[in-house]
């Protein structure tokens, strides 16, 4: 049933991604007349499952976020909804590109079998390092959690009303300062240990290298999951990403909301100073006191005619612009691949999030450049435009957890996470580069996996300027605005412009499939009405 567009509405929402229809619900069961307007075909934004690959047809695949991790629980008992989840079990394993004997590392619920790996393939003190920060770890996610479903406060005023005192400095420190100062502090032996957390926590979707400032908070954001059975781990959602969307969708349309795919806003509309509707692309108008943008915060800002922003906001915003610098390669498979350092009786690794970092060789007597020291160069290469020659991959094939997502014949999705590389090329394009690098990309799996390139029936890579066009993300930049930024410095959900909020992954808690800026623009929204 296709819903017609209305010529006047209490709050116009910008945008059905997750964030989007977090409002839409919550405004809707306050009783206001809520249109959700879409530019893309589909809901979700970037939580969607699609079928992408032109081969294999009837393959599934999460197209761009990929695991529910963050979302806080109190956010769905709010909703009233329940998102199937499944436990990767293990959820991270760190290979190394020898055979048999070589060292690996399996991370899972079983915690002893995790401490003996990290005391046989690398050393007690690195046990004990581990032990120590996810303590530490365990108790500001306790401590933070309210923070996220209330309006932000600055960083020191955080720490005071909500992280206990002992670890309030840390905190603060934390926020603020780099990844690689953070793990310095807990004097890991391991440096691969060290690149692996720099990486898939500290570094994830960020246009910044682990010495950089802020980085930290991105790591504390990744170690923010609190999901029931998760034991802080990001779990997959069953049916891929897009049935988180489609839970909200369905919650939202019951609560009498209308949502409309395929339909752009070309423009806000101030009548006085204030808002008064939205444009569309195609000169329809609808009337409205109130427009969200659940949109990313610099689309929102093209929308709105120019000067109407408080002139600090739009200077601040645009201080903290960044680029996307993650490429995705999506990959459907003809089968598994066997990882060669992995002995026959281990646990399956697949489900879990596999971590091909660079410097890892150095562990099997390969290569002599350690590495921090080869994450810090492909940061060097990717500021001068450079892609690197051996990037940090996350790999991922989550069908042997979730088998609903294969088709008929049986075959994998899986995908390559890559970062960094640049969002513009320096000498070259990504068209011209992007067939080789692939190819790079392939043959530093096999590495690892030999025979990997045999299993690939279809590849559908997306670069930052794909993921740009795809997905309708600003830059490409999959958080929005960066995770450097944090809580009061990232976009207000009040704008400043009456009748004008903003409510995407770009403002607080962070960048990811959290909804708790949508949650907190809609209560914004209703406190704002109500006086």
């Amino acid at each position: 049933m296709t819903s017609e567009l209305p010529s006047r509405a209490d709050v116009v929402i910008v945008g059905a991604g997750h964030n989007g229809l977090v409002s839409a619900v919550l405004l809707a069961r306050a009783g206001l007349n809520v249109v959700v307007l879409e530019a893309a075909d589909v809901i979700g934004g970037a939580a969607r499952t699609e079928n992408p690959f032109p081969k294999v047809p009837g393959l599934r695949h999460s197209t761009g976020s990929y695991l529910l991790g963050l979302m806080p629980p109190e956010l769905l008992a709010t909703l009233d909804v329940r998102i199937p989840v499944l436990r990767r079990d293990p959820h991270y394993f760190l290979p190394t590109p020898g055979g048999p004997g070589s060292p690996y590392l399996l991370m899972g619920s079983d915690r002893a079998a995790t401490r003996a790996q990290l005391a046989e393939f690398f050393s007690p003190a690195d046990v004990a390092a581990d032990d120590a920060m996810q303590a530490e770890l365990a108790a500001l996610r306790d401590d933070l959690a309210p923070a996220w479903l209330a309006e932000p406060l600055p960083v020191e005023e955080t720490a005071e009303r909500y992280v206990r005192p002992a670890l309030r400095r840390t905190f603060v420190d934390l926020v603020r300062g780099s990844v690689a100062d953070y793990l310095a502090r807990f004097e890991f032996r391991s440096e691969l240990l060290v690149s692996m957390y720099a990486v898939t926590d500290g570094l994830s979707g960020l246009n910044a290298g682990p010495d950089d400032p802020g980085t930290g908070h991105n790591f504390l954001v990744h170690n923010m999951c609190r999901l029931p059975g998760a034991d802080g781990t990001w779990m997959i959602a069953e049916g891929g990403m897009g049935t988180v969307s489609r839970t909200f969708a369905e919650a939202a349309r019951a609560a009498g909301a209308t949502i409309l795919a395929g339909t752009p806003v070309a423009a806000v509309l101030l009548d006085g100073g204030a808002v008064s509707g939205v444009a569309l692309a195609d000169g329809r108008t609808v009337d409205a006191p109130v427009v969200l943008g659940a949109c990313d915060p610099y689309r929102l800002m093209e929308l709105v005619p120019d000067g109407a922003l408080p002139a600090p906001l739009t200077e601040r915003m645009t201080a903290v612009r960044r680029t996307g610098s993650t490429l995705k390669v999506n990959l459907a498979l003809t089968g598994l691949p066997r990882f060669s350092c992995l002995p026959a009786d281990a646990p399956s690794p697949f489900g879990s999030t596999i971590h091909l970092l660079p410097g890892s060789a150095s562990l099997v007597g390969g290569d002599a450049t350690s590495p921090m020291t080869a994450l810090r160069e492909m940061w060097a290469d990717v500021r001068a435009g450079r892609l690197p020659a051996e990037p940090t991959v996350e790999w991922y094939l989550h069908t042997t957890v979730d088998p609903s997502l294969r088709d008929e014949a049986g075959h994998h999705s899986s995908a390559l996470f890559v970062q960094s590389v640049p969002y513009e090329l320096a000498g070259t394009t990504w068209d011209d580069a992007l067939p080789g690098y692939v190819a790079q990309l392939v043959a530093l799996c096999e590495r690892y996996a030999p025979g990997t390139g045999d299993l690939i029936a279809d590849a559908v890579p997306l670069t930052p300027p794909g993921i740009e066009a795809h997905f309708g993300i600003t830059g490409g930049h999959i958080h929005h605005v960066d995770n450097t930024v944090s809580f009061t410095d990232r976009m207000p959900y009040a704008t400043g412009v009456d009748g004008l909020y903003a409510g995407s992954a770009g403002c607080h808690p962070a960048g990811s499939v959290i909804g708790a800026a949508g949650h907190n623009a809609a209560r914004r929204i209703l406190t704002d009405l109500a006086t």
